[in-house]
């Protein structure tokens, strides 16, 4: 019977903790993707700058202490991405679509048509292949964290 009971207590403790340790990840509209938190400063200023690449099933989420008008710029973004934007109820309430990296200053904004507290990066285009609309809500997975 011992010899039964370890391999079984020690698959358990792995699948519990392994669960326990997952990617923290969104899911909108359906769809889910991993995601890092930018929570600070220093990581909402820094965001996705100078990757050149941004798996399809990746993404930020810049999380910020009150709702309020935001807005985004490509400086030393090098990838295309979709620029979603949340109130504090996590409701949809603007997309930027394709937006471009930036390729000489002064880099244009773009900014959420509402207030928002949450800023959602994707790859570029894919808002629409989702299908994500206005009104949609974001589920997030995992612990965010202090805001600064």
């Amino acid at each position: 019977m011992k010899s039964l009971l370890a391999p079984l207590l020690f698959a358990f403790a792995t699948a519990a903790s392994a669960a326990t340790h997952e990617a923290p990840a969104v899911q909108l509209h359906g769809h889910r993707f991993t995601t890092e938190f930018a929570t600070n400063d220093a990581s909402r200023a820094r965001g996705l700058m100078m990757r050149t690449e941004l798996a399809a099933d990746h993404s930020m989420l810049f999380v910020f202490g009150d709702d309020d008008q935001r807005w985004f710029w490509m400086k030393n973004t090098l990838i295309p991405l979709d620029i979603l934007y949340f109130d504090s109820g996590r409701k949809l309430v603007s997309v930027q679509a394709s937006v471009p990296p930036c390729k000489a200053d002064p880099c244009p904004s773009y900014p959420s048509d509402l207030p928002a507290r949450y800023v959602l990066e994707l790859p570029a285009g894919t808002a629409a292949r989702i299908g994500a609309m206005v009104g949609d809500e974001l589920t997030i997975e995992g612990t965010i964290g202090a805001v600064q």
